[in-house]
């Protein structure tokens, strides 16, 4: 069963659909405990960087999803939950985040429309479990203000938009994808269905 974690800021209904769509299990929880009893978790996430970070510590469930995460269990952020996977973010000041993938979080640059909004292709920058079903080029949709700045051993894909965005992350079992897979059709629903054979 794959945990999507309810924290109040999330587009749970759509995840949870599309995990159906690939014949998968999945149940909405805000529940530490049966976020630790779940085969994979899913951090979803729209907002305000800060906020999100704060329901999580004040559920308790940014300790369940760095003990998870360290037990090797697959854990997937999507747009603002990939965001969460860094160690900080400077939307709004500087806020801590669970610190599972080394970065931080900064502001698209100035010369392109923000937020950035649409469909835009992926590039990968190295083989991911993730991408078994898509090919190099498929395009996925975003919509953000902000993106992750990293190491790039940890980038599995990039987007262009101004610049080289960071499309999607890896560090083992934990993954992030800056895009929305529910929004992105059959590319999307083929990333959570390779998530759930991971």
């Amino acid at each position: 069963m794959t945990a999507i974690i309810d924290y109040g800021v999330g587009n749970l209904f759509s995840l949870k659909s599309s995990f159906g769509a690939v014949g998968a299990e999945a149940e909405v929880t805000g529940d530490p405990e049966r976020v630790a009893a779940a085969d994979r978790i899913i951090l979803p996430g729209v907002g305000a960087f800060g906020d999100a970070a704060r329901k999580l510590r004040e559920m308790g469930l940014d300790k369940v999803l760095t003990e998870e995460a360290a037990k090797g269990k697959p854990l997937l952020g999507i747009c603002l939950g990939m965001q969460l996977l860094f160690e900080k973010s400077h939307e709004y000041g500087e806020h801590t985040g669970l610190g599972l993938i080394p970065g931080k979080v900064v502001p698209i640059p100035e010369g392109v429309k923000i937020p950035h909004i649409g469909w835009n292709s992926l590039s990968f920058n190295k083989s991911s479990p993730l991408f078994k079903y898509i090919k190099d080029g498929d395009h996925a949709y975003f919509v953000h203000s902000y993106y992750a700045a990293c190491p790039d051993g940890f980038v599995s894909a990039y987007t262009e938009y101004g610049m080289r965005l960071t499309a999607s992350v890896e560090r083992e079992n934990v993954f992030g994808c800056q895009f929305h897979p529910e929004k992105s059709g059959e590319v999307g629903l083929n990333i959570l269905r390779a998530f759930c054979e991971v």
